[in-house]
């Protein structure tokens, strides 16, 4: 405590030090979560084999959905990665601002990585708090959060769903049953890591961010063209399985 019982203010370097271990101490839940959906994926990778041995093709549909969902999971936990990187690299930036001109600076490239940060549930309760920090020191601006989402997530992920109930039957009995992943499947495997790493490239040349923007519509484009009727797909499925 202060005079007048004001609390007193921490210096700016320990500020950014704390709030960059907390960043750090973040990084290894978030690591620790990935492994946590990794190995419950690949329980429910096998219970898709068994049920698919035996000819329960419902269950199969379902186990395959919620391997989907993991790994969506974990592709969202490498994402908040990325940008608790960008974080620390924006912390350190400060550091060397602030022996040159002695206070802290506004940084644009934090704020858009706090805004993405906070979306994140496993680790929204401390994001929120280091933002009201940071909003406090003059380094963000008040964020506004968007809650809207994709409304093609549904059918996107029925679509993942078949794909990997197709990858697994193949590989379960040896091509009797299911398909092989198909080329344009690979292909929009590649993509979706391009859109993982789009995000993080804050600091890419005009040409690099060109290209993600056109590999992004690409995948896009991918996404519209091979999406198959309801109808389409459930016979497709039933054939495979029958």
């Amino acid at each position: 405590m202060g005079l007048f019982g004001k609390t007193q203010e921490k210096p700016p370097k320990e500020l950014v030090n704390e709030w960059s271990l907390k960043i750090r101490k973040e990084m290894r839940v978030v690591d620790r979560q990935i492994r946590d959906i990794q190995r419950e994926e690949e329980k429910v990778k096998r219970s898709v084999k068994d049920a698919a041995k035996k000819g329960q093709k419902d269950v199969c549909v379902i186990l395959a959905k919620e391997m989907i969902r993991s790994r969506k999971a974990v592709s969202k936990l490498y994402a908040s990665k990325a940008h608790m990187n960008s974080v620390l690299m924006g912390m350190k930036n400060q550091l060397a601002v602030l022996r040159v001109a002695g206070s802290l600076q506004k940084s644009t490239e934090v704020m858009r990585a706090m805004q993405s940060l906070v979306k994140i549930p496993e680790i929204q309760a401390t994001m929120r708090d280091l933002s009201k920090e940071m909003m406090k020191a003059g380094i963000i601006e008040e964020m506004l959060e968007d809650t809207f989402e994709s409304m093609d997530d549904q059918e996107d992920m029925e679509e993942a769903a078949e794909m990997e109930i197709d990858k697994i039957l193949f590989e379960i009995t040896a091509g009797a049953l299911g398909k092989a992943p198909s080329k344009h499947s690979r292909h929009l495997d590649r993509f979706a890591v391009i859109d993982a790493q789009a995000p993080s490239c804050t600091k890419a040349s005009p040409l690099c961010c060109s290209f993600l923007t056109l590999a992004g519509s690409i995948n896009t484009d991918f996404r519209a063209v091979t999406r198959k009727t309801k109808t389409e797909k459930e016979n497709s499925l039933i054939d495979i399985l029958s």
